[in-house]
């Protein structure tokens, strides 16, 4: 059975701005890639966190079926918003500590939903420190973004 990694990234040119996120999908299988899948968007007017919410969370809708896989971020906000703070934040309402709407709870409920059905092992790493992979998923972030930016 292969190993299953979704490496995601979101791009931002302003924050608010155009903004694009990417994934490369990988299968691998004794460590040698068996396949491979791409997936990139974008949008006008977003931030970048909310593109690399997009892009962990089109990484799990674009599964088929139940599956175990290790989504690797270069966003500690992702990694420890899925991974530690969301929990309190659904048992308070959707709300922070401080009792302020969390924000982008849409996506932060969407990206919940979609882990649920699957085995998620989430993996931060450093971004733009030559991990080849990271690389390409930025570079699908920045081809997602390409439409809306501003000639």
């Amino acid at each position: 059975m292969p190993e299953l990694f979704a490496y995601t990234d979101g791009a931002c040119s302003g924050n608010p701005g155009p903004g694009g996120w990417g994934v490369l999908m990988i299968a691998r299988e004794g460590g040698a890639v068996v396949k491979e899948r791409t997936l990139n968007g974008g949008e006008a007017h977003t931030t970048n966190n909310r593109m690399e919410l997009l892009a962990a969370i089109s990484a799990l809708e674009a599964l088929t079926r139940e599956s175990a896989l290790t989504i690797v971020t270069d966003s500690a906000y992702v990694k420890n918003g899925v991974t530690e703070w969301i929990h309190s934040w659904k048992r308070n309402g959707w709300k922070t500590a401080g009792k302020d709407p969390v924000k982008n709870a849409d996506l932060w409920q969407r990206l919940d939903a979609a882990q649920k059905s699957h085995k998620v092992t989430w993996r931060w790493i450093k971004g733009h420190a030559g991990h080849a992979e990271n690389e390409r998923a930025d570079e699908l972030a920045r081809a997602g973004m390409a439409p809306f930016k501003v000639k």
